[in-house]
């Protein structure tokens, strides 16, 4: 772990509901980032089974400390909704936040919504989340089996964020051909010049 790293930019990147570290673009997204030479974690949370947002804020605590105004988080399916819990309770705005097939509510699907209801299915205070995070970018596709794209569009407008609609990318996951995903390193490169 890295105890202090200068103001260097710090990564998160955080799976979803039956995820886990290794799978989809998350390993070759890590590495890339590691090769210029920022620290990225990439937390393991419970799930399905103790799949609760109280069990996964006890993992996250261990990463909270590396939180900082230099973070940059990465989100995919249910992780951005675990991450717009952890930015309402956050005193140091970070720096960016990168959504990959995220949304807000239940999915009308009972057994996602079920295990995701402690994180999504409730009111997020957007002004508390906005003012922790100043740049949001939204991923999604026309054709995400799982999460509607009206949540894409719902999410990216509580949060005043851009929002980029990729043709065909499914879930964005290994299924859909998403073991690397340029497109997203490319986003979050532009967006370190630019704040540079």
């Amino acid at each position: 772990m890295v105890n202090d790293n200068n103001g260097k930019t710090n990564f998160f990147i955080i799976h979803g509901a039956y995820g886990h570290p290794q799978e989809n673009w998350f390993p070759w997204l890590q590495g890339k980032l590691e090769k210029l030479g920022y620290p990225v974690f990439v937390p393991k949370f419970p799930t399905p089974e103790g799949q609760t947002l109280t069990n996964w804020l006890k993992v996250f605590s261990k990463y909270q400390k590396y939180l900082n105004q230099d973070s940059i988080v990465i989100g995919h399916s249910l992780g951005p909704a675990f991450l717009l819990n952890v930015l309402q309770k956050l005193k140091t705005p970070i720096k960016a936040a990168f959504f990959v097939s995220g949304f807000t509510g239940n999915l009308g699907n009972p057994l996602f919504d079920k295990i995701n209801e402690t994180f999504a299915n409730k009111q997020f205070n957007w002004g508390k989340i906005k003012h922790a995070c100043h740049n949001f970018y939204v991923f999604h596709s026309d054709n995400d089996p799982y999460v509607p794209l009206k949540k894409a569009k719902e999410l990216a407008k509580n949060l005043d964020a851009k929002l980029v609609i990729v043709p065909g990318a499914g879930h964005f996951n290994e299924k859909a051909g998403y073991t690397t995903f340029p497109l997203l390193l490319k986003e979050i490169k532009n967006f370190l010049k630019s704040s540079l």
